[in-house]
Parts: structure tokens; C-alpha cells; sequence
């Protein structure tokens, strides 16, 4: 066996949640914090009719809609997913996730393929680590 971090289950309810702003709040899951060594993911609830903003990443990443409705605008592209369809976006694509509903919250299950994730805002330029993101 070789020297690596011990297996995790862990148990959304009990890690913090990071308000992103807008009705967004993201949580955590698999980070280096528990030893992962190559890749994240977690869960962001979305208020209805909230949305995150055009982005793109550096690596690539997969979204599967949890509970709820939801638009992925994917390269200029708009397309609705019920719960459970999920995306693959390649590296330095722009997309963004708006909640499809005024009235009912949406759940999604991101996961990036690499510890080093960053998240580039196409409207500023701004780029940021995720592990940036979720220690604020």
C-alpha cells in the first residue's frame, strides 16, 4: 500500500458552505484538504433564477444536475437539464449554470480534473484558483 491519505466519507450537512453571492453557495466535497492528489468536486445550490457568471477553467470538468432545473449556456449555447443529465465541459470552454426555475432551488454535483482548477471570468479576466474560491 502506498503512503497516501486514508479514504474519506464526507457528509455535505457537516462541512462549511462558502455564499458565493448572487443565490449561489457552494460546498465543498473532495479537495486536497482530505488528500486528494488529482481532482475536486462538490455541490452549489442555486436560489431560483439565480446564476453564476461566464467562466471558463483550465482543466476539464463534468456537472450533474442534482435536484431541480437548470440552463447550461455552454460556448454561446443554451441547453436545459432536469436532474440527473449531467456535462462535459473541456478546458477553456465558457459556460455558466443558471437555476431554469423563479420558484424552486436547483442543486448541481461539479467535479474539476485537477487540484489545480482555476476559474478565469470571461467579463474581467479575473483568474482564481478554486482553492482560492472555497477558503474565502
Amino acid at each position: 500500500m502506498s503512503a497516501c491519505a486514508p479514504p474519506a466519507i464526507l457528509r455535505p450537512r457537516e462541512l462549511k458552505t462558502n455564499d458565493r453571492g448572487g443565490g449561489a453557495c457552494t460546498t465543498p466535497l473532495v479537495t486536497r484538504g482530505c488528500g486528494s492528489t488529482s481532482m475536486i468536486n462538490g455541490i452549489t445550490a442555486f436560489d431560483p433564477g439565480a446564476a453564476i457568471a461566464l467562466h471558463r477553467h483550465n482543466c476539464e470538468e463534468s456537472v450533474m444536475v442534482l435536484d431541480g432545473h437548470a440552463i447550461a449556456e455552454i460556448d454561446g449555447v443554451q441547453h436545459r437539464l432536469d436532474p440527473n443529465d449531467t456535462t462535459w465541459i473541456p478546458a477553456d470552454i465558457p459556460h455558466r449554470f443558471i437555476n431554469a426555475s423563479d420558484s424552486e432551488p436547483m442543486r448541481i454535483f461539479w467535479t474539476y480534473a485537477s487540484i489545480d482548477a482555476t476559474r478565469t471570468m470571461i467579463a474581467s479576466g479575473d483568474t482564481r484558483s478554486i482553492d482560492e474560491e472555497h477558503r474565502r
